[in-house]
């Protein structure tokens, strides 16, 4: 994808995004996708940034919302990219997707199917080494690795409430899910 129509994509989403404040906008599979946005899911952001930052080393940098525009069909913000840091020093409003080394996502009720579905094949097909999608709806991390065609081939799911480590392309990271938020009206909780 070139530069101009990666700019050509962002104007055409950024003009959305000033229309709607309060809501995170996307296009997947060439429709554009709106989420609201919830307290929990940018504390959850806030606390795995926290975590995330310290254990990566100085030439990697996490970004949040910043788009990656995959193709006309599909353009992404994550909730949490890991980049490396001269890429982040360009400060960007969009950046190539092969320059995504960690994705992470926050799930939403209204973004199960794009979390766990849509994104778990986009961004194992673009090769995209780890994903882990943060489930506060279930209370558990989805860990993603071993990316393919079809999706990531490697799958585990941890509960939320003790310190789970993920061995990445960046290095092994520790996440401790004790302090993460549950949402209390969710289904199961």
């Amino acid at each position: 994808m070139t530069t101009s129509q990666t700019d050509h994509l962002h104007s055409q989403l950024s003009r959305f995004e000033d229309m709607f404040p309060g809501y995170r906008t996307e296009i997947v599979e060439g429709n554009i996708m709106m989420s609201p946005v919830r307290a929990f899911h940018a504390k959850t952001v806030r606390l795995l940034w926290n975590l995330l930052e310290p254990q990566v080393a100085p030439r990697w940098q996490c970004v949040s919302d910043v788009a990656f525009p995959f193709s006309s069909d599909f353009e992404f913000c994550p909730d949490l990219a890991v980049i490396p840091a001269e890429e982040e020093a360009r400060n960007l409003s969009a950046y190539s997707p092969d320059l995504i080394e960690l994705a992470v996502e926050v799930v939403s009720p209204s973004s199960v199917r794009n979390d766990y579905e849509v994104k778990d094949r986009q961004y194992a097909a673009r090769g995209i080494a780890n994903y882990l999608i943060l489930d506060p709806c279930k209370g558990h991390l989805a860990t993603r690795w071993n990316p393919g065609p079809e999706g990531y081939r490697g799958r585990d799911l941890f509960p939320y409430g003790g310190k789970v480590v993920v061995d990445t392309a960046i290095g092994s990271l520790g996440i401790d899910t004790s302090g993460l938020p549950v949402d209390p009206g969710a289904p199961g909780v």
